[in-house]
């Protein structure tokens, strides 16, 4: 489905892990794998590895940031995947956060969020976290967050996934999102372009 103006539907994904050979990279590939089989929906992966961001109250070279806040912009709507590090997230997913301006390119965007730890107990504080800043900065955050438990266990060394019940898990990300998408933002796009049509 497009909008009435014919353009694609926007995702963008936030990679929170620079470590080589992470297994939040390995998780995320899944959600990308799942939203590449929609033919109208273009997906942008950020991976902060290959960007200079600034800390904030640092000044600098502003251009990865400046490129990194006009995607979130125009995105329909956003994915955060980040390893559970200390009881929260990462302080990579952070420093994109604190360099999507203020106020935050995030405000009024629906967020989907997956975590990945290697313990037991999965992700669940960092998600809790994150879905926290996320909310105070205006997004919105979409229900059911994904936790992946013993992610050293889920994934082998090429990035297979060998549980296909966590699998389904990691997927619905992607699912839930462009679900929220087609059932409440695209509606509004289409009555805002009829509106301004002159034809409601």
């Amino acid at each position: 489905m497009k909008d009435p103006n014919n353009r694609r539907i926007g995702i963008v994904a936030i990679m929170g892990s620079v470590r080589p050979g992470n297994y939040t990279s390995k998780a995320l590939a899944l959600v990308a794998n799942e939203i590449q089989q929609h033919d109208d929906i273009a997906l942008e992966i950020i991976d902060p590895a290959n960007l200079k961001l600034l800390p904030p109250g640092i000044s600098g070279d502003e251009t990865d940031a400046k490129k990194v806040r006009g995607s979130v912009s125009k995105a329909t709507g956003v994915i955060f995947a980040t390893p559970e590090y200390h009881g929260s997230f990462s302080s990579i997913t952070k420093l994109v956060i604190e360099n999507l301006g203020f106020p935050s390119v995030l405000s009024g965007k629906p967020v989907a969020l997956l975590g990945v730890a290697a313990g037991q107990i999965g992700a669940i504080k960092s998600l809790e976290a994150l879905g926290s800043v996320c909310a105070h900065v205006g997004a919105i955050v979409l229900p059911g967050p994904v936790s992946v438990a013993k992610v050293r266990e889920v994934f082998d060394s090429k990035g297979r996934c060998l549980d296909s019940v966590v699998e389904k898990q990691i997927r619905s990300v992607a699912t839930n999102l462009i679900d929220y998408i087609r059932g409440n933002i695209c509606p509004r796009v289409a009555l805002e372009a009829m509106v301004r049509a002159g034809l409601a």
